[in-house]
């Protein structure tokens, strides 16, 4: 009679033992389960805030370069008056400097 109540003490251990496990297995798996809906939770204001300060970092440099579009036809038009006022300079001289380099070269 004693064998048997030890042998339903020992069964009764492995039981607990094994329910123990059990509890222990269900709380690392919510323990996880928590930690990956933090993890979601977080990515998400992150994301939302990047996309805030994105939206904000591109308001403040349209207001900073203004309509770049004039900027870029004004800079063109003075391109180009500063190309023709360079070929009028140039050709004003380039007789000038033919004739030196001529008399250069004639002269040894």
């Amino acid at each position: 009679m004693e064998d048997y109540r030890r042998q339903g003490g020992i069964q009764q251990l492995l039981a607990a033992e094994q329910e123990a496990r059990q509890i222990v297995n269900a709380a690392r798996t919510a323990k996880s389960n928590r930690l990956k809906q933090a993890k979601d939770e977080a990515e998400d204001e992150v994301a939302k805030y990047r996309t805030h300060m994105e939206k904000e970092y591109q308001k403040t440099v349209s207001e900073s370069t203004g309509f770049s579009g004039v900027n870029v036809k004004r800079l063109d038009e003075e391109t180009v008056k500063k190309i023709d006022h360079l070929k009028k300079q140039a050709a004003k001289v380039s007789p000038e400097v033919v004739k030196l380099l001529m008399n250069q070269v004639t002269n040894v």
